[in-house]
């Protein structure tokens, strides 16, 4: 059975950097989402790893995994906002005490789905694939990154749906920020390799795939055992975002996945859009999922709102999903059970 953690009314968020620090010039980006967050009710406890970031770190793994552990196993924090990814957060992974972590929301993504995937794996119980802290510092949220909170303050047993943006962000602009942080300039259109309408049903897993398929092969991407465990061999549906991969290098990462049997009795296969995806001898991101469909003869969806091209749904690893995708729309319902 997954566990699924329940976020209360004025809950008390935990804020460490698992992964990356933010440097001193940046302190006022996590000043702003702390303001934003306590106006909504909500009180923050911080980690002494946010406000540091020394070679590509915030913190020695050491220090970085006691204050994860510290906050998983702290009765005051009811769920944990990492500031936002980084780099080197799977040196955390062999010094993090599973046997300890509590019931309590994590929320985040880059590098941070590296600690989701694992603790929902290693523990059955529910993470939570969406908005870091800092994207929370707007005057108000998009319609899509809101969803944060109706999902995370589901109960247990309940069901929770989300629908693809109207609107995407094609790219940055850090100077002159929106009220709501992105500038949603570009038309979503969710897409399938079939070009018809695709319903995909099974369990959510997954994340950023540049650092989660470092798992395969560890004792922290056992997907097998976690099956077996925790949801009786139901199928699993897997969605992935690419960060900085070529094209032949994310086949390749799918290739090690499909190898060491992450792909056994996948109900199919959701990719968030990228800014990635860099072309090799004219090889496309198109490619790769053509060639996915056909080999693992499953329905592939992608271009969803998922990743570093924002805005995100919130996908819970662990919860039983239907995801459908229509004429370029799409629907995704999530149960907790």
């Amino acid at each position: 059975m997954i566990t699924y953690p329940h976020m209360r009314k004025g809950a008390k968020i935990g804020v460490t950097a698992p992964s990356s620090g933010v440097p001193i010039d940046l302190h006022h980006i996590v000043k702003e989402a702390s303001a934003r967050l306590e106006e909504k009710g909500y009180r923050l406890q911080y980690g002494e790893t946010v406000w540091t970031q020394i070679k590509a770190k915030s913190a020695s793994a050491e220090k970085r995994s006691e204050e994860f552990n510290q906050m998983m196993t702290d009765n005051q924090v009811d769920l944990i906002i990492p500031p936002w990814g980084g780099e080197l957060l799977m040196e955390t992974l062999e010094h993090l005490d599973f046997e300890s972590i509590q019931s309590k929301w994590i929320l985040g993504y880059s590098d941070v789905s590296m600690l989701l995937l694992t603790v929902t794996l290693q523990t059955g119980i529910a993470t939570a694939h969406g908005t870091n802290l800092v994207d929370l510092r707007g005057e108000e949220y998009d319609a899509t990154t809101a969803m944060w909170e109706q999902v995370l303050s589901t109960e247990s047993g309940g069901e929770v749906i989300q629908y693809s943006s109207e609107m995407y962000q094609k790219e940055w602009d850090f100077e002159n920020p929106s009220p709501h942080v992105f500038h949603l300039t570009e038309t979503t259109e969710w897409k399938t390799t079939t070009g018809q309408r695709v319903e995909i049903e099974g369990r959510l897993l997954g994340g950023c795939v540049d650092v989660i398929h470092h798992l395969v092969g560890t004792p922290y991407g056992d997907v097998a055992t976690f099956r077996r465990r925790f949801i009786e061999e139901e199928p699993v549906l897997w969605y992935f975002e690419n960060c900085e991969m070529t094209t032949t290098d994310l086949k390749r990462a799918l290739i090690q996945m499909k190898l060491a049997g992450w792909f056994e009795d996948c109900s199919g296969i959701l990719f968030g859009r990228s800014a990635a995806n860099t072309p090799v001898e004219g090889y496309t991101a198109e490619d790769v999922y053509q060639d996915l469909t056909e080999e693992l003869g499953v329905p592939v969806i992608y271009d969803i709102d998922c990743g570093h091209v924002p805005p995100q749904l919130t996908l819970i690893n662990g919860a039983y999903a239907k995801v459908e995708s229509e004429n370029g729309k799409g629907k995704v319902t999530q149960w907790f059970k």
